[in-house]
């Protein structure tokens, strides 16, 4: 009889997750400060439209980040999945602030489209080299980490990325030309650009609020990963939602062909157990059913 040796490497996911949000917090806040003194000294109301808009992303990151913290604690009577669905609250926190922060900047880069003026621009040059190196590096930290939380913390570091790509131009252009004016379009392009996405990801975030299954097609691969099994007569009432975007839940009753011995039963748990294995679900409730049974959630059934 062959024994299979299952090592699991179980890595805690809310560590690494909670170190890479405190990593991105404290290279934000520094360079937020950075950024303020920058954007007074180089006469740049685009670097300054940067820096409050970083300032909104440090708080939202700080937030993220103890939210974070919060949701690896272990379930309590109260909350008895644990706190992990707090990272969902971070992640809808975090898209009011980029929100906000977006239509804060197309404020002060509209009204500059008709009355623009000229900043330092070697001050932008260097300001926006540090700024990419810097919000590059917390997105690219960050880009490995799975939960929504997380994701929508990528876009506000990308959505900086972006910011100082466009200064990196602007001030580039500038030093040949006096084109003032380009320094509001191109805020006001990527500014649109980032609010389409966090729509996006709001929307997401949303759905797995009001419990939404992940995506269509895992609740119909269970289904069938479950009606396949040669006792299951009929699968109801299967429900799947997430907790944070990351781990599912998965609840759903079998009903059988037959009254089947208690052996029988072990094997067939077994059996429903190995077919969920590839969902890699967070948990499970399934319930077993027999002819002439009554189903206890009936009145409930769709």
């Amino acid at each position: 009889m062959a024994h299979h040796h299952h090592h699991h490497h179980h890595h805690d996911h809310s560590e690494s997750s909670s170190q890479r949000i405190g990593w991105a917090f404290f290279l934000n806040l520094g360079f937020t400060i950075i950024e303020f003194i920058g954007g007074i000294l180089t006469n740049s109301t685009a670097i300054l439209a940067d820096a409050v808009h970083d300032l909104g992303d440090s708080i939202a990151i700080g937030s993220a980040w103890v939210l974070n913290k919060l949701s690896g604690r272990d379930p309590s009577q109260r909350y008895t999945y644990g706190y992990q669905r707090l990272s969902l609250v971070g992640a809808l926190i975090n898209a009011v602030i980029l929100i906000a922060g977006s239509v804060w900047i197309l404020m002060l880069a509209i009204p500059r489209l008709w009355q623009p003026q000229m900043p330092h621009a070697e001050g932008m040059l260097a300001l926006a080299v540090l700024g990419i190196a810097i919000n590059g590096y917390a997105a690219y930290k960050l880009s490995r980490g799975k939960t929504m939380n997380e994701r929508v913390l990528n876009w506000h570091l990308l959505e900086d990325v972006l910011g100082w790509v466009a200064v990196l131009l602007v001030s580039i252009v500038l030093m040949f030309v006096d084109w003032p004016i380009l320094d509001p379009l191109l805020s006001i392009a990527f500014t649109l650009f980032i609010l389409l996405n966090v729509v996006k990801s709001l929307s997401e975030t949303i759905k797995l609020f009001v419990q939404a299954a992940p995506d269509e097609s895992l609740t119909a691969a269970i289904h069938k990963a479950l009606s396949e099994l040669t006792e299951v007569a009929d699968v109801h009432h299967l429900h799947v939602w997430s907790l944070d975007g990351e781990r599912h839940v998965c609840t759903a009753h079998l009903a059988l062909h037959g009254d089947y011995s208690t052996s029988e039963l072990r094997r067939l748990k077994t059996q429903v157990a190995e077919r969920l294995e590839p969902f890699h679900l967070a948990h499970t409730t399934i319930e077993f059913e027999f002819p002439l049974e009554q189903c206890r959630d009936e009145h409930s059934h769709p």
